[in-house]
């Protein structure tokens, strides 16, 4: 119908999609973008002119207005954000209109939005990729290690501790990756890639893995997050001074990865060690005890070293440089799931970690 219309006016017809002219003009403002009416209702009012000529003639032109007009480039994502494609953000409005901002307000988007935006490159996981920086990791490790045992200098030593303590939170990262499945595709491969890098800094990969993903799914939650949720004034009121002081005094709260292991948050009940914790549900129970296994052989390991090489020279070559490797995990962690006081909208984790 709009062909007929426009080829009686004697035009061609309009593409679907054509240049937006460059007026400046706003175009959350552009009301009939979102209009609900067929391409036939949205026409041009009529202009009527006094003239002889002209007299009751009239000058409306009966063409089709477009629903959309084609982006400027540089401006999808602005528009994307602002709403205009449909998303249905009006934070830029609300703003303008001077109300408060309300921080559990539904997301402006939707997951398939985020997925949409992560190049398709990004999806594909290589196991052999993924290996070359295990093996890369642990050889740094172990050239690390062997350098500062042979130069044995208090000079080298806090470079040392330094370095490796940075390389023990790689190790932790790969380990994150295997139990977050982005490591392969191998449920088998991750597991046992999982097991090998997280026991050897002494953390239960099976224990950690899943009180992980309760994490990601309860982000922010005060009372199903997991971890760096913030404490209800119930549970804070229940709370010793000495509980208190060390979890919110620096640089204590830095310290507290190995003790969450064991006890979790305070208010919660149990451990990442035991496989009857409310932690894991009974399918879950043989995992648990298997990554403890490897934990525990990892610390018999240790002491059998300490007797070795000294207790001296283990917690240089690798006391030290764990703990390091625990601040780096808590201040990491921390600075993920904080920020500004201002405008942090509950979804702002989940997006990050995203």
């Amino acid at each position: 119908m709009a062909s007929w219309v426009l080829s009686e006016c004697g035009l061609k017809p309009l593409p679907h999609i054509f240049p937006r002219p460059r007026t400046g003009i706003n175009p959350s403002k552009a009301r009939f973008l979102h209009s609900k009416k067929s391409l036939t209702d949205l026409k041009l009012p009529s202009v009527k002119c006094s003239g002889d000529f002209s007299r009751d003639k009239n000058w409306g032109l009966k063409v089709s207005a477009p629903l959309r007009v084609a982006p400027l480039e540089g401006e999808d994502e602005e528009e994307r954000i602002n709403g205009v494609n449909g998303i249905g953000n009006n934070k830029g409005v609300e703003e303008e209109e001077g109300s408060e901002f309300d921080p559990g307000a539904p997301p402006p988007f939707k997951l398939a939005d985020i997925r949409a935006a992560i190049p398709k490159h990004c999806w594909v996981k290589d196991p052999w990729k993924s290996m070359s920086y295990v093996v890369r990791d642990v050889v740094v490790v172990f050239a690390l290690a062997a350098a500062a045992a042979y130069l044995n200098n208090w000079v080298v030593w806090p470079l040392y501790w330094a370095a490796q303590g940075t390389m023990f939170w790689a190790l932790f990262v790969l380990g994150h990756d295997c139990g977050h499945g982005s490591f392969s595709n191998d449920h088998k491969l991750n597991s046992v890639v999982g097991h090998l890098l997280h026991s050897s800094i002494l953390v239960p990969y099976h224990g950690w893995r899943i009180s992980h993903r309760t994490h990601h799914q309860n982000h922010g939650h005060v009372e199903n997050d997991e971890s760096w949720h913030p404490l209800s004034e119930k549970i804070y009121r229940t709370l010793d001074s000495a509980t208190r002081f060390l979890r919110f005094k620096i640089p204590f709260p830095l310290l507290a990865y190995p003790f969450y292991l064991w006890s979790r948050s305070p208010g919660k009940t149990g451990s990442h060690f035991e496989p009857n914790s409310d932690l894991f549900v009974p399918s879950e129970r043989k995992d648990v005890i298997t990554s403890t296994v490897c934990w525990t052989a990892m610390a018999a390991l240790l002491v059998g070293l300490s007797f070795v090489m000294g207790p001296m020279q283990l917690l240089k070559l690798y006391g030290v440089p764990y703990w390091i490797f625990v601040m780096w995990l808590d201040l990491v962690t921390y600075l993920h799931h904080h920020g500004h006081e201002d405008k942090l909208p509950w979804y702002r984790g989940k997006v990050g970690v995203t």
